[in-house]
């Protein structure tokens, strides 16, 4: 596969999370009810929207980092909650593994080889 497929990837993955966890602690299955301040988690995920939409790689770099949080999150309400909260959890853990996994692949096939070899020489 290519850069632009795995971008395309990650990007609509992104964009899915943020809806997810804006919806499910706003609306779907809040903490509280009325809502939560975790719909700031979905919030934070704009910050790195722009920079894989627009392909940069720093922002690949750094995502990959930070999306582990949701998969942490996802996977500890997926294993302890219940109900509409479990199975969003696990789409909040299926789609953090696939921004992950898109992240790797795009900084791999983005990579200068020119860089790579003087880092292996050095």
């Amino acid at each position: 596969m290519t850069a632009p497929r795995y971008q395309l990837i990650t990007s609509i993955s992104l964009i899915a999370l943020i809806f997810l966890c804006i919806t499910w602690e706003g609306w779907l299955a809040p903490l509280r009810p009325g809502g939560s301040w975790l719909t700031l988690k979905g919030a934070l995920l704009l910050l790195p929207l722009f920079g894989i939409l627009r392909g940069k790689r720093y922002t690949y770099k750094w995502l990959s980092l930070f999306i582990q949080f949701y998969l942490l999150e996802g996977l500890t309400r997926a294993t302890s909650d219940s109900g509409l909260s479990q199975g969003l959890a696990t789409a909040e853990t299926v789609l953090a593994t696939i921004i992950f996994a898109g992240c790797i692949l795009y900084i791999r096939t983005t990579r200068d080889p020119k860089a790579e070899k003087a880092a292996q020489q050095s």
